[in-house]
């Protein structure tokens, strides 16, 4: 009997490709002479010098100087983006020494979006643009507490999410994942003190970790040893088993 050979061997591709989905390069297109071009042209009347264009996933993204990122956004608001729909940073300081900054833009009017990116060096101020999108006013706080980014001209610049006394900032690439030494004491230091570290323990970083035999945080539903029901203050007992036959649907609280 002549054996079968297949064409295309699919046990043996994982040696000599990838196993695991790596995305190739999205398809960037030339911004003159599409229906963006519009948008170049008016940036540059407007005197803004644009260091790269290209239109990606059908919006146009343009490279800009950092001091020309509020006239940037004034012209392109006046032209017809009304919205700024989102503003971050990305960190590229041991890289760069600096960090990506980009603004989302939306024109209703137009059914068109917009990307303006532009590159910040660490301890660079960059200018607020509050004064053009109110929804800046936040996005620029959370970039500073959780980016560290240096704004100028904001309204009211701390900390958003973070303590006011918080060291570093959570989204630098070097932060650690768990945080640091003064992470996992901040809330036993500044609620009880540092004298009763010992006696409650660090904090848990962890947010995947579950400890089963937490009596005090979790229910201790897999001690079949030991009778122990949990119930808060003022509350109703834990159920460990529930009976689908014996269950009802409520319209109302008590």
């Amino acid at each position: 009997m002549r054996e079968y050979k297949p064409k295309n061997d699919l046990q043996k591709k994982q040696y000599y490709k990838e196993k695991f989905f790596i995305p190739q390069e999205s398809l960037k297109n030339k911004a003159s002479g599409s229906n963006f071009e519009s948008e170049i042209e008016i940036l540059e009347q407007g005197g803004v010098e644009i260091l790269s264009s290209y239109i990606e996933f059908d919006q146009l993204v343009i490279y800009v100087n950092s001091s020309e990122n509020y006239k940037t956004l004034e012209v392109l608001k006046n032209f017809g983006y009304e919205q700024l729909c989102e503003l971050a940073a990305v960190d590229f300081i041991s890289q760069k020494s600096g960090y990506e900054v980009f603004y989302q833009l939306l024109s209703i009017s137009k059914n068109r979006r917009a990307r303006v990116k532009c590159f910040v060096k660490k301890d660079e101020m960059l200018k607020s643009v509050c004064e053009l999108y109110k929804s800046a006013n936040w996005a620029e706080r959370e970039m500073y507490d959780l980016s560290g980014v240096l704004i100028k001209d904001h309204p009211n610049l701390k900390r958003l999410i973070m303590p006011d006394d918080w060291h570093s900032h959570p989204l630098l690439k070097s932060y650690p994942l768990v945080g640091d030494e003064a992470a996992k004491w901040y809330e036993v230091d500044k609620i009880f003190g540092s004298e009763f570290r010992e006696q409650i323990g660090e904090e848990n970083r962890d947010p995947a970790f579950v400890d089963e035999k937490d009596t005090f945080g979790f229910s201790r539903v897999f001690d079949k040893n030991e009778e122990y029901e949990y119930q808060e203050d003022g509350g109703v007992k834990f159920v460990k088993k529930a009976k689908f036959s014996q269950s009802q649907i409520v319209k109302e609280r008590p």
